[in-house]
């Protein structure tokens, strides 16, 4: 991997800090979270811009179709709802901080409290979570999902 693992830990602190920052939101503003909009569809023939920044999360072919898979080390959760689609959120609950712990029949649960969140948009299923997972900025490259933002 080309990757150093400063800057693995740099971008999961980032995407940690997100969820955190999430999840400790009120949900009483009648504003919505920038968080709430839906991620963008990345087909698995997409190819990253292979800038210096990106960080390779998992191979495409480890994420099942209608499955996902968990990484707490950068606290995403990478999903594929259709076959060659890819998406990426946030995995951490946006209810209290817990990691999500798994994702089955295209839904992302976290086992703390029972919130559910769409594989697809990560938009809330079940709560008590009241926010969408944010969506972590992807492509895929070489046959693996890269974080590229």
């Amino acid at each position: 991997m080309d990757v150093d693992r400063r800057s693995v830990l740099q971008v999961g602190g980032l995407v940690a800090v997100g969820g955190v920052v999430a999840a400790c939101s009120s949900g009483s503003s009648s504003t919505p979270a920038a968080s709430s909009a839906p991620a963008a569809s990345t087909p698995a023939s997409a190819v990253a811009s292979g800038s210096a920044g990106s960080v390779t999360l998992t191979p495409v072919a480890d994420v099942p179709v209608g499955g996902g898979v968990i990484l707490p080390d950068s606290a995403v959760v990478v999903t594929q709802p259709t076959e060659g689609s890819i998406k990426a959120f946030s995995a951490i609950c946006t209810h209290q901080g817990c990691l999500v712990g798994s994702v089955v029949d295209n839904e992302i649960i976290c086992p703390c409290h029972g919130s559910k969140f769409s594989g697809t948009d990560g938009s809330v299923i079940t709560g008590p979570a009241t926010q969408p997972l944010a969506a972590a900025a992807i492509a895929v490259n070489g046959g693996n999902v890269v974080l590229t933002g």
